[in-house]
């Protein structure tokens, strides 16, 4: 069993690393061609950082509203579906049910679809439309899905509806149990889906392309912009930027929630 197990991992080394070559290689030329003088010419033509001067003075203003929006999407699913998945974990309802699977809709349809229905809802408020408020909302109806879903799953595990019993039995009311006893039992769950929902919001593209206005562009609305009306090496450059001012946040949100598991426990 150990000699089996000895030879494949040689064969399984290569596949890890040949796979990864295969997802990494388009971001890295990417990243070359937006640091090029010339895509068509390569490396040869000489490297300068004109293209990402260029992208940053034009698209700049997209980078602060992007995070902004993210976390303020972070926000609303924390409000909005926490509580909502205690709801549906406690409840054994078919109407519970019922509301799971509207829930999971804006998952499963085409954010398009779904962007088109809130304009056709909400789109003659001008005020509304032409706010990032209305991307927001957009944003939240997507994203609240797997907060509910990954939380839910947190809260039906039987040693907390155990821990929830007793805190009743000793004369906890619902916040002080909520607050006090679920929600700290359940936090690793919380994080895993604050960095869920802060990934797919900052990099939500379909939706927030129907839903955003000239006034309101987002990084990945930015990035679409500037490989369609500019030099391939604009859009490079992009895509460069968005890297440099994703992936430190990622990482951020990445260490927390790994110091929060290890503190409270998975």
């Amino acid at each position: 069993m150990r000699t089996s197990s000895t030879s494949r991992s040689p064969l399984l080394f290569l596949t890890t690393v040949a796979i990864c070559i295969f997802m990494v290689a388009p971001v890295l030329v990417s990243v070359m061609a937006g640091l090029v003088n010339s895509y068509n010419r390569g490396i040869s033509s000489g490297l300068t950082l004109r293209w990402v001067e260029q992208v940053w003075e034009v698209y700049g203003s997209t980078v602060g509203a992007s995070i902004g929006l993210a976390l303020a999407c972070v926000i609303c699913t924390l409000l909005l579906g926490v509580p909502c998945a205690y709801a549906l974990a406690r409840s054994r309802s078919r109407l519970a049910r019922a509301f799971e699977e509207l829930l999971l809709l804006p998952v499963a349809i085409p954010g398009l679809a779904t962007a088109l229905a809130l304009i056709l809802v909400y789109g003659n408020m001008t005020s509304l439309r032409q706010s990032f408020v209305f991307i927001l909302i957009g944003h939240v109806v997507f994203t609240l899905p797997f907060m509910v879903r990954t939380v839910s799953a947190a809260f039906q595990r039987p040693d907390l509806l155990a821990m929830e019993e007793a805190a009743r039995t000793l004369g906890a009311g619902f916040v002080q149990r909520f607050l006090g006893v679920l929600v700290p039992a359940v936090l690793p769950a919380i994080v895993a889906g604050m960095l869920m929902v802060f990934t797919l919001s900052i990099g939500e593209f379909n939706l927030t392309w129907m839903l955003h206005t000239p006034l309101t562009r987002t990084l990945p609305v930015g990035l679409a912009d500037s490989y369609a009306s500019m030099r391939i090496e604009v859009g490079s450059a992009y895509t460069l930027v968005f890297l440099l001012v994703i992936l430190p946040v990622l990482w951020i949100l990445q260490a927390l929630a790994t110091l929060i598991q290890k503190r409270y426990g998975t």
